[in-house]
């Protein structure tokens, strides 16, 4: 049955709106404590204009309509209570006719070059189909959905709702408390059900060990190709990882390698990682996978001058040497990445290839190395830690903007090298094949 423990907490918050997170255990492989997601509803409330954080349901009904010709708004009242605001340019430029519209690829026709940005309104009224339908002081005509007005409802609270409906930016921080969701290989391949609930923990939690594939080359691609295409890189379309005679990448030999992310030399790195295990070391090998979201929320609190240091200073990551072609990269990044509202984004971190070239003023670089040596003291403390070993058959899906990993050194079986092929994919291609299985599992919500 395609019910994994993964999907079977999961799925539940697909039929519901925006949410806070709740997380609860199930027994997992070895009769472990198993990490899932259930959802809790939580309302928020906006100023004059629709109030529920949760998504607009279908069938909405509007009670009035009607324009504030001195404010240049178009106001709607619903028959459910409240109403909602809407500027005359903003529902010009999003005009729905044949001429403005091209309905086939949903795109806009009209250019901003014929958009007359203070266009004013001659006249609105509710049709007897309950739309409302709005003609301009040039006498162009447009019609609007009540569900698509209200889904586009200006309110603060509306807003979140639509952005974390069409992101999912909120996550399931952890320690070493989790244990990894799992799924079956097959069964993310061939159910859709199984593929939404995976890529949505994917998300949410940032880690899925999908157990059960054939122990052989050429599987991560059918994965890959599951949710879109991979990302070619200098290393090729896949990458084998094994102990290697003169190397190009320090996890092509048998040594410890710290917590890291993969191709921070890369301005934009990969945003998801697939390792498939196809044989394993006989001693040794382990994954320790950290959560850097929750380091970075850590480290902020517990040392808001590292985390300064690590969030504004940036400092050059490089790659030389030859695979699928040959390659000599530079890249800039901060350490913790954060946004315009200071949420952490995406981690940047490769001991192997942070470049000796330290683009730093001499009064920066000791106050960095000791923010650096802070957040690795931070990743390696017992509490932040996760340690897996992977069996032959088990493919580990992770996101590699949030998740950092290490590997203890290993010791190969001398007839049966360890050996793990991985490959990469972005975070564009999984989001578009998560909204995809959710409109055809659950219907169109744009």
């Amino acid at each position: 049955m395609w019910m994994s423990r993964c999907s079977r907490f999961v799925l539940p918050a697909l039929r519901r709106s925006s949410s806070s997170l709740a997380v609860q255990c199930v027994r997992g492989r070895g009769g472990a404590p198993q990490l899932s997601v259930s959802f809790r509803m939580q309302q928020r409330h906006g100023q004059h204009t629709h109030s529920s954080a949760s998504l607009a349901e279908p069938g909405q009904s509007v009670r009035y309509v009607g324009a504030l010709h001195a404010e240049r708004l178009l106001q709607v009242e619903w028959e459910e209570g409240g109403h909602s605001l809407y500027p005359f340019t903003w529902l010009r430029d999003n005009c729905q006719c044949p001429r403005c519209t091209l309905q086939s690829a949903l795109a806009r026709k009209l250019l901003v070059g014929d958009l007359d940005v203070n266009i004013g309104v001659d006249s609105v009224e509710l049709t007897s189909d309950n739309k409302v339908s709005v003609v301009w002081q040039d006498q162009h005509s447009s019609v609007f959905d009540c569900d698509w007005l209200k889904r586009r409802c200006f309110s603060a609270a509306a807003r979140r709702a639509v952005q974390e409906e069409l992101f999912l930016n909120e996550r399931v921080h952890w320690g070493s408390s989790l244990r990894v969701p799992t799924a079956h290989f097959e069964e993310v391949l061939q159910d859709d059900r199984a593929a939404l609930a995976w890529l949505l923990a994917l998300r949410r939690i940032g880690v899925v060990l999908l157990q059960g594939a054939p122990q052989e080359p050429g599987h991560v691609a059918r994965l890959a190709e599951r949710i879109g295409y991979l990302r070619l890189t200098f290393y090729g379309h896949t990458f084998k990882v094994q102990d290697k005679p003169m190397a190009n990448n320090v996890a092509y030999t048998a040594e410890k390698c710290s917590f890291h992310t993969d191709y921070p030399a890369l301005h934009h790195p990969p945003g998801i990682q697939f390792l498939h295990c196809i044989s394993q070391a006989a001693r040794g090998g382990e994954n320790l996978l950290v959560d850097g979201f929750h380091i970075a929320e850590k480290l902020r609190a517990e040392d808001p001058e590292a985390f300064h240091s690590l969030s504004t200073l940036s400092i050059d990551f490089t790659d030389t040497g030859s695979d699928y072609c040959p390659f000599r990269l530079q890249s800039k990044h901060r350490v913790i990445h954060v946004n315009s509202e200071g949420k952490v984004t995406r981690i940047n971190l490769n001991n192997a290839t942070r470049d000796s070239v330290l683009d730093l003023r001499l009064e920066q670089v000791q106050p960095f190395y000791r923010a650096l040596k802070a957040l690795e003291d931070m990743m390696n403390r017992e509490d932040n830690m996760v340690t897996l070993r992977m069996e032959p058959g088990d493919i580990l899906t992770f996101d590699n903007w949030r998740l950092l990993h290490a590997r203890t050194a290993f010791e190969s079986f001398p007839e049966r090298p360890r050996f793990l092929e991985g490959c990469y994919l972005d975070w564009d291609e999984v989001m578009s094949r998560l909204r995809i299985l959710r409109h055809h599992l659950q219907g169109d919500k744009a």
